[in-house]
């Protein structure tokens, strides 16, 4: 079975997670308060599928409206090193005892999708890139947030290289945890949006991602894929592990 088919599988988060997991009801009505104006005209928000059909269309809104409103060259709060949370977090759908651990000397990066050079990428060649760094705090849907310190190379920077079509609509990430998302492509080319290939000036341990994580401060952390195995450039909507079950895609700050 290939990556891409094992990512598309969706497994189910484990009792025993660290962090507990968002509740997807919990989340849909935050989109409530971001709607406005906009009612539910007398709607309970008890469990019902009717219910649940709102609060879908207030999330689905929510990501129209938050895509129509962002803007490619606002840029996310930047701090200092003094700001850096000691012992950045770690989170995942899994506790820390099941952190993949992906060998980095046969680790390559696979391709496909609107791109015209699909040639796996080594850490080497990724490393050979032009790097940026940054220093920029990650907000958990879960209500807690973190100041990390991170470089690597500028996605848009690498989408240019291997030719991709910057006029389509998604790029999708499989990771090496089962663990997928996709982002807008505006998204994708925002100057602080970044391919990580370090941490605190060493290379990402396994908990942060190791080879490679997306790091993209302008949304959610759950945006931010850790373990970068494939990444695909599409007009067909990828969806993603959590956005599957209900989360809202757009997920932007």
């Amino acid at each position: 079975m290939t990556l891409f088919d094992r990512s598309r599988r969706l497994v189910p988060a484990p009792q025993e997670t660290r962090l507990a997991r968002p509740d997807r009801r919990l989340f849909l009505r935050g989109g409530l308060v971001a709607a406005g104006s906009l009612a539910l005209g007398g709607c309970d928000l008890s469990d019902n599928p009717h219910v649940d059909n709102v609060l879908g269309g207030f999330s689905r809104l929510n990501d129209r409206v938050q895509g129509a409103l962002f803007g490619g060259t606002r840029l996310a709060p930047t701090f200092e090193v003094a700001d850096i949370t000691p012992d950045f977090p770690f989170n995942a759908y899994y506790p820390a005892s099941r952190i993949r651990v992906i060998d980095g000397a046969t680790w390559k990066l696979e391709l496909s999708g609107l791109v015209s050079d699909r040639t796996p990428w080594t850490l080497d060649r990724l490393r050979a890139l032009p790097q940026e760094g940054q220093i920029t705090r990650h907000v958990c849907v879960e209500g807690w947030s973190a100041i990390g310190q991170w470089s690597g190379v500028p996605f848009r920077t690498f989408l240019e290289r291997i030719g991709a079509d910057l006029t389509a609509r998604y790029v999708r990430f499989d990771c090496g945890d089962d663990y997928w998302t996709s982002i807008d492509m505006p998204s994708a080319l925002h100057p602080q949006t970044i391919l990580a290939l370090d941490y605190a000036g060493a290379p990402l341990p396994p908990k942060y991602g190791f080879p490679v994580k997306l790091r993209i401060p302008t949304k959610l952390g759950f945006k931010n894929p850790k373990h970068i195995m494939a990444i695909t450039v599409t007009n067909e909507y990828p969806g993603g592990y959590w956005e599957d079950q209900g989360y809202n895609w757009f997920s932007g700050l």
